[in-house]
């Protein structure tokens, strides 16, 4: 008989990120043995209060502006009726966030039901610790609460432990390798083309790699694939910088669609301030692009630049190197990776050639999906 697992989660789809796609992309994988329901907030109000998606069945929960605030409490009652019928053999938390919290209180009524924490952050650990200064006590409860608890990055995981977690195992997020490999691509891929996938915020630096065209070749174009509260702004200092020729908005682009627009370029950038483990990392590795980071969060799971020599024993020095990194907050630096891409074809292809190699070994999906099996 399948086994029952209760998701609790902010965010699903049509609201989507790499935490809900790790979401679709493992219950898809695991439908033969286990069923699951996933409780989360009706973001913009217009949703069905419940539906099935793929091996999901969605129970969505208030559609005020607190929505979120009061999710905690309006998943523990939706889980307790839901509990009653089901009889759910483990629950799983998707991020330590209000998620977390609403997985917590069940577990505090139901101490019986296996508690699982996936930690998914991608925010700085002191901006998580502000946010939450008033309930302090209780948060670490949730990490301290749950049976298990698997993180995407070695950087998350010390952070859970650090928090008082006592069974934490890394468990990566990861990338359906068939959807983007570049045998796939369509299109003729782009001679001198930067692209960055990702939210317009502040942690993920977008405005340093507009400054660092700048400093480029005027035939090296960017290609920007997300949305957020930063879009304004970035849209400004394109214009002051007189790059509007050079610098594409492509806006929210579908998950599934992103691959076409990773074929058609040469060198992906996030310069990121802070990262749980980068999705579109990973993705862009698996697309056949040489990838520029920075040595923040969970990013040194996976890029190993030419100089790394930090390598703990197990740690796979043949993949050096994975991609550069760059400094952050720094355009001039990530300016000089790029050039480096561009005349070194050798060290290009040795990153493009590792990457995919790393991606295959570790990050596909299907092997993750055996992993989390284990866990639930």
């Amino acid at each position: 008989m399948a086994k029952k697992i209760l998701i609790f989660s902010v965010a699903y789809r049509p609201f989507i990120g790499g935490a809900e796609v790790a979401i679709e992309e493992i219950t898809k994988r695991l439908a033969s043995d286990f069923s699951f329901d996933l409780i989360t907030v009706n973001l913009d109000g217009r949703q069905k209060r419940e539906e099935n998606i793929g091996n999901v069945n969605i129970f969505r929960v208030g559609s005020s502006a607190l929505g979120k605030f009061l999710f905690p409490f309006r998943a523990l009652l939706a889980a307790g009726k839901l509990h009653r019928q089901n009889h759910y053999d483990s629950t799983w938390a998707i991020m330590a966030n209000y998620a977390g919290f609403a997985a917590l209180f069940f577990k505090i009524f139901h101490p019986a039901v296996p508690f699982v924490l996936t930690l998914q952050e991608g925010d700085p650990i002191p901006e998580i610790r502000r946010k939450v200064w008033f309930v302090w006590p209780i948060f670490k409860m949730i990490f301290q609460r749950a049976d298990k608890v698997t993180a995407i990055s070695n950087y998350l995981a010390q952070w859970g432990k650090t928090m008082g977690a006592k069974n934490v195992e890394v468990i990566p997020n990861g990338v359906d390798i068939e959807k983007f490999n570049p045998d796939f691509a369509t299109q003729n891929r782009g001679n001198k083309i930067l692209i960055t996938t990702s939210r317009l915020v502040k942690k993920n630096g977008v405005g340093d790699i507009i400054e660092a065209l700048k400093l480029l070749p005027e035939n090296l174009k960017l290609i920007i694939v997300g949305s957020g509260e930063l879009e304004k702004s970035l849209k400004f200092k394109v214009k002051s910088l007189k790059l509007e020729e050079r610098v594409r908005f492509l806006g929210f682009v579908e998950p599934e669609k992103i691959p076409e627009y990773l074929w058609t370029s040469d060198i992906f950038i996030r310069p990121s301030l802070s990262e749980g483990l980068g999705n579109s990392f990973i993705e862009a590795m698996t697309a056949g692009l040489p990838i520029i980071g920075t040595s923040v969060g969970g990013i040194p799971d996976f890029l190993f630049p030419p100089e790394r020599s930090d390598l703990k024993s197990g740690e796979r020095s043949d993949l050096i190197p994975t991609g550069l990194f760059c400094e952050p907050n720094n355009p001039q630096s990530i300016a000089e990776k790029v050039k480096l891409l561009l005349a070194d074809n050798s060290l290009r292809q040795k990153i493009i050639a590792n990457g995919q190699k790393l991606v295959a070994e570790k990050y596909d999906w299907n092997l993750i999906a055996n992993q989390m099996r284990q866990v639930l």
